[in-house]
């Protein structure tokens, strides 16, 4: 642990503020840094730290991920993901493929993605071939892939959008009758994309305390500190912990590609169901490039579950912050990294997959969160 974060940590020791207090944070990439680092193990027994829907992998459509996997199976076509994708488990029978990974090994031209501009590649390597590119992300994935628009994308390239935005889903949790926790820590990297305003809202609208954080101990700590402060003087605020990132107005290039290219609609989360404005679609004018108006046949709408889990799955608790990963009755039995149930178990950003990893780091995880 730096010098500068065990300065929060005294801090945080030094308030005077024994009431218990749940903290819920938003992104995977912060539950994975609050877990490795231990941070559950050194706060003060009455903080609580929950992990929150940030994990694009664990809430992607299974209806999205089934299209995907058929059209890598019946069409004459590439699809490259990035590659948590590949292992995410669907709801079909046991003699179909289940996964990417699955079709993958059935001959299907399936590629792990790091990166957008390997998708291009990829195309250009390849112009007679058909790329379909499955696009599962958040705000700071998006973004990225939709500047290829702007950068004469090529013409074999289709995207397969299953993107989201991230203030939509914990809007939701806020107006919710059974909202779970007392303040929250926001995502850094949304953050640096959207602008830290629009999470102003938690404190004005919601009353509740919200500290932006980067990935590190020292800001994550610091948001923490803010939050249990602002909560022991009762004035919420909107506190920037990631200041030399994450600024105000944000990144607004990246804002206007957005805002150019894609419409905003209601788009169902897996496990939780359809969220108002919350996913991201490619405008009308844009559909050449839209793998679902390119392949229409192969969407099957009877397929719409609202984004169900497989059976005895508790994923979606996880997600929307109600119990913790090892509360649910798979979890390291049936459910486990090389065999997963469910999403939550494969991504490195899935809470479930993060707590198999650091499990010797956890406190507080004999009882539901909400």
């Amino acid at each position: 642990m730096s010098q500068q974060a065990r300065y929060w940590l005294e801090k945080i020791h030094a308030l005077d503020f024994n009431e218990k207090v749940k903290i819920m944070n938003v992104c995977g990439g912060h539950e994975r840094s609050l877990s490795m680092a231990g941070i559950r193990g050194v706060l003060p027994k009455n903080i609580e730290l929950i992990p929150g829907p940030g994990c694009p992998v664990c809430v992607c459509p299974e209806e999205d991920l089934y299209l995907a996997i058929q059209l890598a199976i019946t069409k004459d076509i590439c699809l490259v993901a990035f590659g948590d994708m590949l292992h995410v488990p669907v709801n079909a029978p046991k003699n179909e493929a289940r996964s990417l990974q699955q079709a993958k090994a059935k001959g299907a031209d399936i590629r792990a993605i790091a990166s957008p501009q390997e998708a291009v590649s990829i195309a250009h390597a390849a112009p007679q071939k058909q790329i379909v590119f499955f696009v599962a992300g958040f705000e700071t994935t998006t973004a990225p892939v939709i500047s290829m628009l702007a950068e004469d994308m090529p013409d074999n390239l289709l995207l397969l959008l299953a993107a989201r935005r991230t203030w939509p889903a914990v809007e939701m949790l806020l107006q919710s009758d059974t909202c779970g926790f007392d303040g929250l820590i926001a995502p850094g990297h949304v953050a640096t994309i959207m602008g830290t305003s629009e999470w102003s809202a938690v404190a004005k609208e919601y009353h509740k305390p919200v500290a932006i954080a980067g990935f590190d101990s020292d800001s994550l700590l610091a948001a923490i500190y803010s939050i249990i402060r602002q909560l022991q003087e009762n004035h919420n605020f909107l506190d920037n912990c990631y200041g030399s990132v994450a600024s105000l107005e944000g990144n607004t290039y990246a804002q206007q590609l957005l805002n150019y290219y894609t419409d905003i609609d209601s788009a169902i989360w897996r496990g939780i169901g359809s969220i108002p404005n919350s996913g991201f679609e490619l405008k009308k004018e844009f559909q050449q490039w839209d793998a679902k108006s390119h392949f229409p046949a192969k969407v099957d709408f009877s397929r719409k579950r609202l984004g169900k889990m497989p059976a005895g799955c508790d994923c979606a608790q996880v997600v929307l912050g109600k119990i913790y990963p090892n509360e649910c009755h798979l979890y390291g039995k049936a459910c486990q990294p090389r065999n997963p149930v469910g999403p939550c178990m494969v991504s490195d950003e899935g809470a479930c997959r993060i707590w198999w990893t650091t499990q010797k780091n956890h406190r507080h995880t004999s009882a539901s969160v909400a």
